[in-house]
């Protein structure tokens, strides 16, 4: 079509046309939102039953149910470090319908992985931040050194001579790890696992010598001496490791890592959905039943609202960005 070709009074009847199709639609979009939710949701998994994130998603989801009025099913969509997940939800519909419980890995796959098929920031809208956890730094037994200050001392004459586990490249345990690792000068060799559980097997055999992972895994081994803590990577001590130093002080001034869960919807998803769902989910979170349950697991909560999501994901991307600029890393676990 050529515009020069068309009167003026063609033009302005297409014009006029237009508008009203753009305000048909706004207004159909608007009442779709009045009417949130009209079906069952479905919250979208980035990993596989059992896991953290699964464990959070099926003690939100009947209470989420029962305050929406509405079937929450909770669908685990598990592999490629959560991009099949993610990508799942920014290619569904943008009604409210479907959720994205993304964790770490959101802002570390940038930087991971050289192609995504969506943009982690212009195709998800932040609902909000849910919950978080730090991690440990756990060590075998006979690695010289009771805190991270004394391992680094003992071994930044030697470089290399150190080995730590991982539950894979791009996770948060590895980015962590490599962060302490090269910020310190004592350059560990990474040895990537396919999970937590086999990360912790090369711990206990002395295979890796230090790694970072979930309190619930290490707990039972520390307790029996196979293992010990010398750090978590939160910025306070924890209540119930008050002897366990934290890694910023340590020798890393404000350092902090933490698996954190947030909820995600497809961009353009109207504001009063979203809000709708924020408002649903921090009355959740502040269930005494909810609570207790999420902390007696290791969780803080946190129950953000959207645009604290936004900034958190932001800066977090930015950190892991510049970090991975100052120390090239190839991502399969060699610097």
């Amino acid at each position: 079509m050529i515009i020069s070709n068309i009167s003026p009074s063609a033009l302005l009847s297409r014009l006029v046309l237009l508008l009203c199709l753009s305000t048909a639609l706004c207004k159909t979009l608007e009442a779709n939102a009045q009417n949130f939710p009209n079906h069952a949701l479905n919250i979208i998994l980035p990993s596989a039953p059992g896991d953290p994130t699964d464990l959070l998603a099926r003690v939100l989801q009947p209470k989420l149910a029962e305050r929406l009025g509405q079937a929450v099913m909770v669908d685990n969509r598990p592999g490629g470090s959560g991009v099949i997940a993610s990508q799942w939800v920014a290619k569904s519909a943008s009604d409210g319908h479907t959720l994205l419980l993304a964790l770490s890995s959101h802002t570390i796959n940038p930087i991971a992985l050289k192609q995504l098929p969506y943009d982690t920031l212009k195709d998800f809208a932040p609902v909000s931040l849910l919950a978080r956890f730090p991690l440990l730094l756990a060590a075998h037994p006979s690695l010289k050194g009771n805190t991270l200050k004394e391992m680094i001392q003992h071994h930044v004459a030697s470089p290399g001579s150190l080995n730590f586990a991982s539950p894979g490249v791009g996770t948060l345990s590895f980015l962590a790890a490599e962060e302490i690792s090269r910020r310190s000068g004592i350059n560990a060799v990474h040895l990537s696992f396919k999970g937590g559980a086999p990360a912790l097997q090369a711990l206990m055999g002395n295979q890796a010598q230090f790694g970072l992972l979930a309190h619930s895994l290490f707990r039972q081994q520390v307790s029996a001496g196979k293992l010990k803590y010398l750090a978590v990577t939160s910025l306070k001590r924890q209540a119930d490791l008050p002897d366990v130093p934290t890694v910023s002080e340590s020798g890393f001034p404000g350092f902090e890592a933490q698996n954190w869960f947030g909820i995600f919807v497809p961009a353009s998803t109207p504001a009063s959905t979203i809000e709708r769902l924020q408002g649903e989910l921090a009355g959740v979170l502040k269930d005494p039943e909810i609570k207790g349950r999420l902390e007696n697991a290791g969780f803080e909560i946190v129950a953000s609202e959207s645009k604290e999501l936004d900034r958190f994901v932001r800066a977090d991307l930015s950190r892991w960005q510049k970090f991975a600029k100052e120390y090239p890393l190839s991502f399969d676990g060699s610097p």
